[in-house]
């Protein structure tokens, strides 16, 4: 990847977490860790990879993509901001009553949002059943769906992943977010769910990893899925819960915690002085 390009990711993917933690600061509500750790992902999904169009949310031939880890709705909702799905001064009500951005995107009030959700274990299903339609219709759209690896203990994951596999739904990628990290602490201490690519393997998916900060990296999983014929693809890209802010990073405790005045402050120098390292 060129390095004006991968500047100009980095920049989109920045702001990003900046728009993410304004929601939750201004909620005083929110899960912030996990929402840092897909920025770079969302950001290069819908300036890469999404055929998508903002003015035309539900066109049938539009590519999808499935929160499934729904809780990291305030990074969801920054990108579909920045994106024109709807104003950007939506972002301020997000937890509000009565506003449309609400803790778990919600596909009827949202414009950009594919599939509701809610329990987690669930966006594998829904995905699997948008890229069954898709078959069945011939329709050349494709479906993603972002999970934590937390998500990987609900048992649903797998029953959707068996039928997956059993379709050859090659229109289908998963994206495995494995920050290794989950409300009640590290994923493998609570009920480990490693090893990810093996099960993956196991039951029937193409499997490939990436860093889930280095745009190389995602590059070139998401161009390995594009080719896969015949079987499901699954992406576990390692990431850093909490990435981009130095005292959140690697830190269970923000899983859902929202920062405090102070904190915020903290956090919001430490993102803006990195956007203008990378302007000089």
């Amino acid at each position: 990847m060129e390095l004006t390009e991968k500047r100009a990711l980095q920049r989109f993917a920045r702001r990003l977490r900046i728009d993410a933690l304004n929601e939750v600061h201004d909620a005083r509500s929110g899960h912030i860790g996990g929402s840092l750790s897909i920025c770079d992902t969302l950001a290069y999904l819908y300036q890469k990879v999404l055929r998508v169009d903002p003015a035309r949310p539900r066109d049938p031939g539009r590519d999808r993509l499935v929160l499934s880890k729904g809780h990291a709705s305030p990074a969801l909702y920054a990108v579909l901001a920045e994106m024109g799905f709807f104003p950007r001064e939506e972002l301020k009500n997000f937890r509000r009553i009565g506003c449309m951005l609400q803790g778990h995107p919600d596909m009827k009030k949202v414009p950009g949002v594919d599939m509701t959700s809610g329990s987690l274990g669930q966006g594998v299903s829904a995905a699997v059943g948008m890229a069954v339609a898709g078959k069945i219709t011939a329709t050349d759209y494709r479906v993603f769906a972002i999970l934590g690896d937390g998500e990987l203990q609900e048992g649903q994951v797998w029953e959707a992943a068996m039928l997956a596999a059993h379709r050859g739904l090659d229109n289908l990628t998963v994206i495995v977010d494995n920050n290794g990290l989950q409300i009640d602490g590290p994923v493998d201490k609570v009920n480990s769910p490693y090893p990810i690519t093996d099960k993956f393997a196991a039951f029937g998916w193409d499997v490939t990893t990436a860093d889930a900060h280095d745009f190389d990296s995602l590059e070139a999983a998401f161009r390995h899925a594009a080719a896969v014929k015949g079987k499901p693809c699954v992406i576990v890209q390692k990431s850093v819960k909490g990435k981009g802010v130095s005292f959140m990073e690697d830190q269970a405790s923000w899983h859902g915690t929202p920062p405090s005045d102070e904190q915020y402050a903290a956090a919001l120098a430490e993102l803006t002085a990195g956007a203008e390292k990378e302007e000089m």
